[in-house]
């Protein structure tokens, strides 16, 4: 969503994509940080085939700034020339490298058919932000739906709307991260509420859409704005299920607490107000 304007070889705020030969490529295409057979509910997805699993895969690179990042070592990562991937900006201020094996989309697909029989659904495209790779995405969920898996997205949203539609017709649910309900929080990232919102409106009119909130204290804790985020949400449908998440200190974001267990809970009860299904995260 960013519309960097990149010369030869130099790679965009995302950290994956680049321009070669004039055209805008995905750099990070293929390249897996992260594999693993997850239960749905970690996506998280608690109304999309609940009790199910789903191979869960990465990449790198992210295209927002989020100080309290939660997985910083693989989406506040890009690569060299070389094709080396390291953390940008690592807490200690060193390059720490980040290991990843190339995977074609037939290979991951056959990977997750394997897995049927210990009882995937699926793929979910996750761990990183997977869009700013939408294309590798894109050529995965059409093989998958084709042999009848299913297609997940975990996202921050941030993307335009083209992108959105290339993918949604091979998408059955996504879980979207809004971080905030404010431009000013939104600014504070590097990102756009509007964008999110609207990302939010057009999926869950032809996908399941579950909508995730970390509550960071001091930033986005207030009542109101978890309340304005519910009210949001049930203006689409109140049938979307909202996660409200506890933050605990990661990357830059150090400095301050986790977040209280009751804050979580009650700002819970708040969103209850308004939609129908709402759930505590990171909480025990």
């Amino acid at each position: 969503m960013h519309h960097c304007m990149l010369e030869e070889g130099k790679t965009g705020l995302c950290g994956a994509r680049t321009v070669k030969n004039g055209e805008n490529v995905c750099e990070n295409y293929g390249r897996i940080t992260s594999l693993a057979l997850d239960p749905i509910e970690k996506k998280p997805l608690r109304r999309f085939y609940p009790g199910s699993r789903i191979l869960s895969v990465g990449s790198y690179g992210c295209n927002l700034s989020c100080p309290f990042c939660q997985n910083y070592t693989i989406s506040m990562a890009a690569a060299d020339s070389g094709g080396t991937v390291y953390v940008k900006n690592g807490g200690n201020g060193r390059k720490e490298r980040v290991a990843y094996e190339t995977i074609t989309p037939e290979e991951l697909v056959n990977e997750a058919l394997l897995l049927r029989a210990d009882g995937n659904i699926g793929i979910a495209y996750t761990y990183n932000e997977p869009l700013i790779g939408y294309e590798f995405v894109r050529d995965c969920a059409v093989l998958a739906k084709e042999q009848g898996l299913k297609n997940v997205v975990v996202t921050n949203g941030s993307v335009e709307q083209t992108v959105l539609k290339e993918i949604l017709p091979f998408i059955d649910a996504f879980n979207v991260d809004l971080k905030g309900f404010t431009e000013e929080f939104y600014h504070r990232v590097n990102g756009s509420l509007e964008t999110v919102k609207n990302f939010i409106r057009t999926a869950s009119a032809q996908s399941h859409v579950e909508v995730t909130t970390l509550v960071i204290p001091g930033l986005n804790d207030r009542e109101k704005e978890i309340e304005e985020i519910a009210r949001f949400l049930a203006g689409i449908d109140d049938g979307i299920p909202l996660h409200i998440s506890r933050f605990f200190p990661q990357w830059k974001m150090t400095d301050r607490e986790a977040t209280k267990i009751m804050t979580v809970y009650r700002l819970t009860e708040i969103a209850r107000r308004h939609l129908k299904y709402v759930y505590a995260g990171n909480c025990p």
